[in-house]
């Protein structure tokens, strides 16, 4: 009967930790909904808030040496992606950068995306403990080293230009 008792007792403890978000919503600004956390593509599709995304996708076409390098890396990557939904920087990069792994057959399963406050922090101090200054900021990480990371638009002003010279660096 004890045993009973205590399955009833955890399973509704342990239902509702596994059932919370990996993100926290936060409201830092009137009318302005901030997502802090580990987030994904899904989830700022789903919110109609951001409705940002589909609007930067129009026009943009992938640059080759950037989908080429993505998939010649597809399995020994991973790309730990910073964005701030708050952020206009974010806006236009992030929906770009999705449309660029999708060119390449790049895994969503290789790839993070953290949102970050408006102070830029993130749980746990990841941000911070990363030197990430600015969003977004895209790491490329190989065995568990940065290769690289292209912050905002990059040094040429073309986010994609930046990532693909970090990618003809990983092949090395």
């Amino acid at each position: 009967m004890k045993k009973w008792i205590c399955l009833f007792l955890v399973l509704p403890v342990s239902a509702a930790l596994f059932a919370q978000q990996p993100y926290e919503v936060l409201v830092e600004r009137p009318a302005e909904k901030s997502l802090k956390g580990i987030i994904n593509r899904q989830v700022l599709l789903a919110d109609t808030t951001f409705k940002w995304y589909a609007e930067n996708l129009k026009g943009y076409t992938p640059r080759p040496d950037a989908v080429s390098g993505l998939q010649l890396h597809k399995d020994s990557l991973h790309l730990l992606v910073f964005m701030g939904t708050w952020c206009e920087d974010s806006h236009f990069v992030i929906p770009k950068f999705y449309a660029l792994t999708d060119a390449a057959g790049f895994p969503d399963k290789q790839i993070s995306l953290i949102g970050v406050d408006r102070a830029k922090k993130t749980w746990g101090n990841l941000a911070e403990a990363l030197q990430v200054q600015n969003v977004p900021t895209i790491i490329v990480m190989k065995n568990g080293r940065e290769l690289g990371r292209v912050v905002e638009y990059g040094k040429y002003g073309l986010y994609d230009m930046d990532l693909a010279e970090i990618l003809k660096k990983a092949a090395n």
